[in-house]
């Protein structure tokens, strides 16, 4: 396969981004697929500053910076916020098989709420503090960084 059909499984995997579907796979897509995390990062990074830098043109004070955190849950199908969620909810658990249950439950709960509230007032917060060109660069470096740390774990464990 070539490079670019691991690119497009890099951004099928961390998008909602619609993509045609490849002819053939590969049982081993995802380690081919993950050296372009950190780049579908970037991408995603640069249209979240976009978002703000736009917004900021219209609107002051926290507007623009939760546009900017919602186009990024949008756009990643909400992808991490989901895993933050089912993580919360797991901490409920009293054994390692009930916390598997919990995570593995669509349903969300008190912990998992809350979570994702403090998650998302504390990206908006930070992202509403800074300069709007730092911000910009911020929400870039995170996406993009985020994604090359997922890509370091998935290369360091076994």
């Amino acid at each position: 396969m070539s490079e670019l059909v691991h690119f497009r499984h890099a951004v099928r995997m961390l998008t909602i981004v619609p993509l045609p579907s490849e002819k053939s796979f590969e049982p081993d897509w995802l380690p081919r697929a993950a050296k372009y995390f950190p780049l579908v990062g970037l991408m995603i990074g640069a249209f979240l500053g976009a978002v703000l830098l736009a917004a900021r043109q219209v609107w002051s004070g926290v507007v623009p910076a939760l546009l900017a955190v919602t186009a990024g849950v949008a756009l990643t199908g909400a992808f991490h916020e989901d895993g933050l969620a089912d993580s919360a909810d797991s901490l409920g658990g009293q054994s390692p098989e009930q916390r598997l249950a919990i995570m593995k439950d669509s349903r969300i709960g008190s912990y998992g709420t809350l979570a994702l509230g403090l998650s998302i007032a504390l990206r908006v917060a930070a992202v509403a503090s800074m300069p709007p060109w730092l911000a910009a660069a911020a929400l870039v470096a995170a996406h993009a960084g985020g994604r090359c740390a997922g890509v370091l774990l998935i290369n360091a464990v076994p």
